[in-house]
């Protein structure tokens, strides 16, 4: 089963009001839950962290700060953080060499991703073989890919991503879709992320409302293969 991770974001950056958020979702069952090393201080960051461990999901940082010197900050504040998962970020050598030691496992992205919100140019593939260079880089554990982020068919992408690797890969950004969704399912990614998209109530998926409780039900009803409550038909 493609596994769905809930980023309490929206726009690359956290909500302020995402403890309030994850409370009201807390007893849906979800396995994964993320947030950005933007729009919380660390403080406020350990907290979130805490209250995700706490409804049993594990917690996800995923590192979007622009500048090397940010980064660093950013991977150091998640070593400390109590998260099982950094994602994203650029600065490979800086995060192996921070998180050696810790159980917490390291997603980067592939490519050479720009801006905030972050974007993903081509080639694919020179994207393709970042992916490959970085799979097999001791201390990564996974990847972090743009896909609906590229600047070409974001579902091919992470199709030629999977089968160019043997580590797990997850599919982030503009997730906005149950098509998209389906069209990630068959790539084979290890799983998705949705922020923005659940955050703002814009999700294109059969649910019974637009806030992140009706959305959330109808991605975890979809991914099991049941059809919506209001219809009666799959999405």
């Amino acid at each position: 089963m493609t596994n769905f991770i809930f980023m309490l974001t929206q726009g690359d950056i956290t909500v302020p009001n995402a403890r309030q958020i994850l409370d009201s979702v807390a007893d849906l069952g979800l396995s994964y839950v993320g947030f950005k090393d933007l729009g919380l201080p660390a403080t406020e960051q350990q907290a979130l962290a805490a209250d995700i461990r706490a409804a049993g999901a594990e917690a996800m940082i995923e590192i979007v700060s622009e500048t090397a010197s940010d980064e660093a900050r950013s991977l150091g504040t998640a070593a400390d953080l109590g998260v099982q998962w950094v994602l994203g970020g650029t600065a490979i050598d800086t995060a192996t060499r921070i998180l050696a030691g810790s159980a917490i496992r390291y997603c980067p992205f592939p490519g050479r991703p720009f801006g905030h919100p972050t974007r993903l140019p081509g080639p694919a593939d020179s994207i393709v073989e970042s992916a490959r260079m970085l799979a097999a880089t001791p201390g990564v554990h996974g990847l972090d890919l743009l896909a609906y982020r590229f600047d070409g068919e974001g579902a091919d992408l992470a199709r030629r991503v999977v089968d160019a690797v043997s580590v797990p890969v997850i599919a982030a950004g503009d997730v906005d879709s149950a098509a998209r969704i389906r069209a990630l399912q068959v790539t084979g990614v290890w799983g998705f992320t949705i922020g923005s998209a659940i955050v703002e109530g814009s999700l294109q998926m059969t649910a019974d409302g637009r806030d992140p409780r009706s959305l959330i039900t109808a991605v975890l009803q979809f991914l099991r293969g049941e059809p919506s409550p209001r219809t009666g038909m799959e999405d």
